[in-house]
């Protein structure tokens, strides 16, 4: 994805809520990950001639869980407390408490009680709730996983990847940017063990992870 939601408003607390050593260390990974990022994608046109078919708007791939670690977390969330209006915000946690729901009503987890109000998915689009209007509302700070997600062929194929009908090619995502950008992965895990914390621990869906760092919970 390569755009964001335009006009951002003061946030919840405005901007000065202090900047902690998480958000410089991940403000700062996450340039040289975009440059090592670039660099991939410029090699991959020149050298292979292979060009990325993602833009703004196309926002398949925002269907997937995605697993990010809680520095990343903690990051998004102190943006989204300075950047994001009230109102911005109250939508958000109504996205994220639909999403805990259909989280929960998935085959395998606990089932919700006949007549919830939420017990019907059917028209349910079970996208990331950061997306709004198929654009990502935190893109300044949209997790590594985010950042090193591209194809190179057509948007339509992910968009029938996402059904349970999909006969056509597989969309073709391009490993060499993620290889690119391994080293940044193993820094934030680096990072996260030198403070005696346990990684497997630290890292969990992003709906989970973003609800408990804001203080939200859903039943």
């Amino acid at each position: 994805m390569e755009m964001s939601r335009p006009g951002r408003c003061s946030g919840l607390f405005g901007a000065h809520i202090q900047v902690t050593s998480q958000e410089n260390f991940i403000h700062a990974l996450y340039t040289r990950v975009d440059e090592a990022t670039a660099w991939e994608l410029g090699r991959l046109r020149c050298e292979e001639g292979i060009v990325v078919t993602c833009h703004g708007g196309c926002c398949h791939c925002c269907r997937y869980h995605i697993l990010v670690s809680l520095i990343e977390i903690h990051t998004l969330a102190q943006y989204v407390r300075r950047t994001l209006s009230q109102d911005a915000v109250d939508a958000l946690r109504q996205r994220m408490e639909k999403w805990h729901a259909w989280d929960a009503s998935r085959p395998g987890r606990y089932p919700l009680s006949v007549g919830d109000e939420w017990a019907e998915f059917s028209d349910y689009d079970h996208c990331c709730p950061l997306l709004v209007d198929g654009l990502c509302s935190i893109y300044p700070v949209r997790p590594m996983v985010c950042r090193t997600h591209f194809v190179s062929s057509h948007p339509l194929y992910c968009c029938a990847a996402q059904s349970s009908d999909f006969k056509e090619d597989a969309p073709v995502y391009l490993p060499t940017v993620v290889m690119a950008s391994h080293q940044f992965s193993m820094a934030i895990r680096g990072h996260i063990e030198t403070q005696g914390l346990d990684f497997s621990k630290e890292v969990m869906l992003l709906p989970h992870g973003l609800a408990l760092e804001m203080g939200w919970i859903f039943r």
